[in-house]
């Protein structure tokens, strides 16, 4: 009977790490995603920004924000010692492998807000957002849910599996919030209500950077079983990724015959939003079986499609189209988990969605106009022009082409 529990404790804590690898790749993926569909000007910038994301995500989760969402504390936040004060043989598996598993989902939410904001803010300003983000308004969202308050039951039922509203719609609704007093590119939209296509640099990257994701997304989602010792563990994992596989799929695919359909061609960078966004509506209930999957991932790419146009018509520049992929879609996600399994309540998950939506938009907006007020997010408008590497790294991504 020792020899069953010591396999178990290694399968689960082998789990955590293997699907944390996996997890922490994609944001190799946001790298390459964020920088393919901006232009080279600000390529050093971004891929700067990125590293650095993920380094103060960890370091703060690992002093602070893990302590927040697992401490026992109170049904607002957590509170104790580093890492909850929990050992290895309390919880079943390595303390650590759970801590690594985690703050990797932290760095994912972050990620989601630099593709939002690209191209015209200041690199410091963001950073100190990822401070708060990830130390504070991440955690204390999370502890209402995986965390285990539920808010003193104002949430009580609400289900994510992996993480479609408390990590992807909390990176949109951050970024949201950033976005609304930053402003958009300079000459994107005309006076008379022109919106004016800016487009991507490297679509070869981009592209790249999509598969990487989807391939991430394995870890993200099947690591989010949390076990590994048990035939049914196993059973559970399995199925998970290949439902997470046919969301993509089916979003990639329903970008491309409404892309078709809509505008004569087959945009590429919608279907790549396409199978991102069926990787995030499946990502609340990615245990709800393969044709439960396929659904979710046809509604959540054909409403990238739909809501990327929608957000320039309302003059909210996107770079990326995050706040489709990750907000929209991310809603639309939990959503589901209500309208597909009987045992989840869809008040339920509309109550989750309103409370920590109205919780992180509200905080970030406080954060982002505080940052904005002392420091300022915004690049001055030559720096903009000119791009804003050399400004803020002193480096060019591409420095043959200026020179050609």
């Amino acid at each position: 009977m020792e020899n069953f529990a010591d396999v178990k404790y290694i399968l689960d804590g082998f789990l955590f790490i293997f699907a944390g690898i996996l997890v922490m790749w994609m944001a190799a993926g946001f790298a390459m995603l964020e920088s393919g569909l901006t232009r080279t000007k600000n390529t050093a910038t971004i891929l700067t920004k990125n590293i650095a994301l993920f380094a103060v995500s960890c370091i703060m989760f690992y002093f602070i924000g893990y302590n927040f969402m697992y401490g026992d504390g109170n049904a607002f936040i957590g509170s104790g010692a580093m890492l909850s004060g929990k050992t290895s043989a309390e919880m079943g598996y390595p303390v650590m492998a759970d801590f690594f598993f985690q703050v990797v989902f932290v760095a994912t939410a972050a990620s989601v807000i630099s593709g939002t904001i690209a191209e015209r803010m200041k690199l410091w300003p963001f950073l100190v957002f990822v401070v708060v983000l990830s130390g504070v308004i991440y955690p204390i969202q999370g502890h209402w849910s995986w965390g285990g308050s539920e808010l003193g039951g104002l949430i009580s039922g609400f289900s994510d599996f992996a993480g479609s509203t408390i990590v992807h719609s909390v990176g949109g609704w951050a970024a949201l919030a950033g976005v609304l007093i930053l402003g958009a590119r300079k000459g994107k939209y005309g006076k008379d209500g022109q919106v004016r296509p800016i487009p991507g640099s490297n679509l070869s990257m981009a592209t790249l950077g999509t598969f990487i994701l989807w391939m991430g997304w394995f870890g993200f989602n099947g690591g989010s079983q949390l076990a590994l010792g048990s035939k049914e563990d196993i059973d559970g994992i399995a199925s998970v990724i290949a439902s997470t596989n046919m969301a993509a799929c089916a979003g990639a695919l329903i970008a491309a015959v409404l892309t078709q359909l809509i505008y004569k061609k087959v945009d590429l960078t919608m279907v790549l939003n396409g199978a991102l966004a069926g990787l995030v509506s499946c990502t609340a209930g990615p245990n709800l079986g393969i044709n439960v999957a396929l659904i979710e991932g046809v509604v959540g790419g054909a409403l990238v499609v739909f809501a990327i146009p929608f957000f320039d018509k309302i003059r909210i520049d996107d770079p990326v189209g995050a706040l489709s992929v990750h907000l929209v879609a991310g809603i639309w996600g939990t959503l589901a988990v209500g309208i597909f399994n009987p045992e989840v309540a869809l008040l339920s998950q509309v109550k989750g969605i309103i409370v920590i939506g109205a919780f992180v938009f509200v905080t970030s907006f406080i954060v982002w106009k505080v940052l904005d007020l002392i420091v300022g997010l915004r690049v001055d408008e030559e720096t903009e022009v000119n791009g804003l590497d050399i400004h803020e790294t002193g480096l060019e991504a591409y420095p043959e082409f200026k020179r050609a």
